[in-house]
């Protein structure tokens, strides 16, 4: 059995955090007392990756994606632990890193390459190509310093592709660039993770991760709080983004407790797959901790950039009453009117507290799930056209 290409084993990273505290004193007389503390940006990671596979990487601002990505490359070394990469690894992890700014496009070529392992002769022979697919001939003897983020980021993947990687190590970086740079960069990924080279993807764009990744973790405060297949990967992500912070318990401790909140598919079984005009249900259950007078909830649904898709409530007519301890469940059938990509659902219990007003007392968890829409349908919704005609006088 071989090797597996990427191996962490009990892998942590550890900053020192400085925290200067200013003091002030007569005649505006100041000087800084700074106190140190330690803050763990990954905790005993272990992690197995191997040969061709694709691995995607999720989790909030903050949980240690970017620190992984790191010490992968070898830019920073863990504190304890152990990290092993084999084969050749090309990283695009900061825009423009491994670039001069004084030194023109070209230069800078023959420079990253050199860094990524390409020879010289090595360099020659694909020079042509990188520059075609950066698509910046016209500016490839200009300073970088001149360049655009944009301009950063077509250059240094090419250079990253082209270097035939057995490891390629990408955060968000490419979210800088145009759509249609994007969406020929992950061509190109799909492409070379066909060859057997390794893919580790950093993203908070998760219809690119779920598209390219077939396995995904979710990083929680330096912590991997999952591992396995892509879509459950992002239906954790989506449950840990939505955490209720300190108030939201609060008030759920206050009023009610959620039982579940699910997407039940045509055939009535819980999902997060579905097709443009499949019949569908959401389904929320709570159970109440006190009296709830007048219940109302609310259901909205978020396309991946966060715009409004669609929302629901009751409130114009509460529900029955509520007595403590009782279980309740709403539902909201719906046809699937919906075009390809992922999509995010959110439900809660209010209480009518006044008119039009209402008190939020159990939210659920964001709740993700992928429609597969009809070919040639792009955008967010699907208007169910009867299909393009041509009318000739």
């Amino acid at each position: 059995m071989s090797r597996p290409v990427i191996e962490l084993q009990q892998v942590g990273k550890q900053y020192t955090k400085y925290d200067d505290t200013a003091l002030v004193g007569g005649r505006l007389r100041v000087r800084a007392r700074s106190r140190t503390s330690l803050f763990d940006a990954v905790r005993a990671l272990d992690l197995e990756v191997e040969q061709g596979a694709s691995l995607g990487v999720l989790g909030r601002n903050g949980a240690g994606k970017s620190t992984l990505l790191q010490m992968l490359c070898g830019v920073t070394a863990p504190t304890t632990g152990r990290v092993a990469v084999r084969g050749r690894v090309a990283p695009l992890i900061s825009v423009g890193v491994g670039f001069h700014p004084e030194l023109t496009g070209r230069e800078n070529v023959y420079v990253n390459g050199t860094v990524l392992g390409m020879s010289r002769n090595e360099i020659d022979r694909r020079f042509d190509a990188i520059v075609d697919f950066s698509e910046i001939e016209a500016f490839i003897d200009t300073p970088v310093k001149f360049y655009s983020s944009g301009m950063f980021v077509r250059l240094g993947f090419s250079v990253a592709v082209a270097a035939e990687p057995d490891v390629l190590l990408v955060d968000e970086v490419l979210a800088v660039g145009d759509f249609a740079f994007q969406m020929k960069c992950f061509r190109r990924m799909e492409e070379i993770r066909a060859q057997g080279s390794t893919i580790v993807v950093v993203s908070h764009n998760v219809t690119a991760i779920r598209g390219l990744c077939d396995r995904g973790i979710v990083l929680q405060r330096g912590s991997k709080v999952f591992d396995g297949a892509v879509n459950d990967a992002v239906s954790a992500y989506y449950a840990s983004v939505g955490e209720p912070s300190d108030d939201e318990q609060a008030d759920e401790q206050r009023g009610a407790a959620l039982e579940g909140f699910e997407l039940l598919g045509p055939d009535g079984q819980p999902t997060a797959h579905l097709r443009t005009g499949d019949a569908a249900v959401f389904r929320l259950r709570v159970r109440a901790l006190r009296e709830v007078a007048e219940p109302v909830v609310g259901l909205s649904v978020s396309s991946e950039s966060g715009s409004l898709v669609y929302s629901e409530s009751n409130l114009d007519a509460p529900f029955r009453p509520l007595a403590a301890g009782e279980s309740a469940t709403y539902e909201l059938p719906f046809t699937v009117r919906l075009a390809t990509g992922g999509f995010t659902a959110t439900s809660a219990l209010h209480e009518l507290t006044g008119p039009e007003t209402v008190a939020r007392l159990t939210p659920s968890n964001p709740l993700s799930f992928y429609v597969a829409g009809r070919p040639l349908v792009s955008g967010t919704h699907d208007l169910s056209g009867s299909g393009l005609r041509e009318i000739r006088p």
